[in-house]
């Protein structure tokens, strides 16, 4: 394969948007999708951030198995599967620019209210109605941008987990909800040579990527876990808001 500078690129953004991942459970997409945009179209960028995610989930759901919530998993894959053909839907008939200032205002918003202090009230145990809410919108979100993270992050906040837990579940998450989005976008045309050339390119960068994250995880605990999470949710959801605008 020929590598160019733009191939460079595009895969130093895959290298730390794995490793992003990998250490926080989510997020690939939150930091991959908005750069990679930079040199692709959203059409390629997306998909391909949902063929990265398939990769980084199998792995760490062969790794942390153990450590996975099923139930809680079970649920909210659940009802992303409800909410994904909606997202394909806003990718496909939605101006780019809307999508961006729209999630760009929900993510910062959500990371500046938590950042004041403020917690989320604690689930004990698994609880049907906000497994359908953050289940769907990560679905909606998912299809649309690739961006299922925040709604999970909500409900791995509320059922209190902790960051080895948080990471292991949701891999069983995306590994079941991100091939079903790349089924979606398949069926819809969008699943292009060009997502294909650049997933290959990136193997090389990508594996090892996931075995750093998972080193830096487990030298996470407690709520500096989640304070980190906020921290990078804000940042992204600023960096979309200019990327709209510009």
């Amino acid at each position: 394969m020929l590598i160019n500078t733009i191939s460079i690129d595009i895969l130093a953004v895959i290298f730390i948007a794995t490793i992003f991942r990998s250490a926080f459970g989510f997020g690939e997409s939150l930091v991959a999708v908005p750069l990679l945009a930079l040199w692709l179209p959203l059409n390629i960028a997306v998909p391909l951030s949902v063929f990265v995610s398939i990769t980084i989930a199998g792995v760490v759901v062969v790794q942390d198995w153990k450590k996975i919530h099923f139930r809680s998993a079970g649920g909210l894959i659940l009802y992303t599967l409800l909410g994904i053909p909606l997202g394909i839907l806003l990718l496909r008939n939605v101006d780019e620019k809307i999508i961006k200032i729209v999630l760009g205002v929900i993510i910062a918003t959500f990371s500046i209210y938590l950042l004041t202090g403020k917690k989320l009230t604690e689930l004990k145990t698994d609880n049907r109605a906000w497994l359908f809410g953050c289940g769907l919108f990560a679905g909606i979100l998912g299809g649309a941008y690739g961006l299922n993270g925040p709604p999970l992050v909500i409900y791995g906040a509320k059922r209190r987990w902790s960051a080895q837990h948080f990471r292991a579940t949701l891999q069983g998450y995306f590994f079941v909800a991100s091939i079903a989005g790349m089924i979606g976008y398949w069926l819809t045309g969008l699943l292009v040579p060009a997502v294909i050339h650049y997933y290959l390119l990136s193997l090389p960068v990508l594996l090892p990527a996931v075995f750093i994250g998972r080193m830096i995880n487990h030298r996470l605990h407690g709520e500096i876990f989640f304070k980190y999470v906020y921290f990078i949710l804000l940042g992204i959801g600023i960096f979309l808001l200019i990327n709209s605008i510009w």
